[in-house]
């Protein structure tokens, strides 16, 4: 199976590099600077243990791009979605299917609209790396998941082929008959502590440390939990023993790459996965104070930066 995967950042290169290494088919769809960096010296991947590896990667820009792929991995970031589907329209041929590693929910209705249902997949990664200067990937813990399942009953490539295409190649592959519960799971977490760490400017210990910190810690994943309950996906068992130690951490140094992109100065993903959770709870009839409040720091601060 030839597969696509579109960006070369902290998860698709991250990802790519394992599968290229297990001797899978892969290109990576990146812009001209990018593509001339990894051409010349190949993807480097500094892992928790300490060693670089390097690795030799076969990319290719949108001038070049064909329908000769069967699997493309979307692993942009959400303000970069609009312009990646303009891109990879062109490999979507009639037997094609699109399986996005973006967090929030709202990348799959821009997706199912253009490509159509069958075309289409849910996917969740779980991953702890981010990019540096020099645009390699740096591992910081070891973590790594992709869960994919597909959104209509018939799609154009089947369940069994994706996963085998992407088992066995260094992380874990693993398939889903719900993507979409999969998805609401991750991004009850993940905008919960991101909207804690982001409006306190600060990890998820030191603001539980603060007077009040704890009532606020637990009342932001609350209403993310309300609304998702709302929606119809109220969030596992699993994910809410998991979300609620995370939260109610007082010495944890966790944090999210909103938090990171944000202490950096960069283009953060508020609209994607903070707002459109907040609009979602505004349509169903669910407050959500705090999430609104975080919003609005981070359009705030989006506004200024731009």
């Amino acid at each position: 199976m030839k597969i696509l995967v579109v960006g070369a950042g902290a998860v698709g290169g991250y990802f790519g590099a394992r599968l290229t290494q297990a001797g899978r088919d892969v290109d990576f769809l990146v812009r001209p600077a990018r593509a001339e960096l990894l051409r010349k010296q190949g993807l480097n991947l500094h892992t928790v243990e300490g060693r670089t590896e390097n690795i030799p990667v076969d990319v290719v820009t949108t001038d070049r791009l064909t329908p000769a792929h069967d699997l493309v991995l979307l692993t942009v970031k959400s303000y970069g979605l609009a312009g990646a589907v303009e891109d990879l329209a062109v490999a979507m041929g009639p037997h094609t299917v699109v399986v996005p590693f973006l967090n929030g929910m709202r990348h799959l209705d821009v997706l199912v609209d253009r490509f159509g249902a069958e075309r289409v997949y849910g996917g969740v990664s779980m991953v702890r790396t981010r990019l540096d200067e020099q645009g390699d990937i740096i591992e910081l813990g070891k973590m790594g998941e992709l869960v994919h399942g597909p959104l209509a009953q018939n799609p154009v490539v089947g369940p069994e082929q994706v996963h085998k295409a992407l088992d066995g190649a260094g992380f874990t592959s693993r398939p889903t008959e719900d993507a979409r519960q999969e998805m609401w799971d991750k991004w009850v977490f993940l905008a919960s502590l991101g909207a804690i760490t982001c409006l306190m400017r600060a990890p998820i210990g030191t603001v539980n440390q603060a007077p009040g910190g704890p009532e606020f810690s637990s009342g932001m994943l609350a209403e993310a939990v309300t609304v998702a309950t709302a929606a119809g996906y109220p969030p596992s068992g699993r994910i809410m023993e998991f979300a609620e130690d995370v939260v109610s951490d007082t010495e944890s140094d966790h944090s999210t790459s909103m938090y990171w992109d944000l202490i950096h100065g960069n283009p953060v993903e508020a609209d994607h996965i903070i707002g459109d959770l907040v609009a979602r709870g505004r349509a169903l009839g669910v407050p959500t104070p705090l999430l609104s409040l975080a919003h609005t720091h981070l359009s705030v601060y989006s506004a200024r930066r731009a």
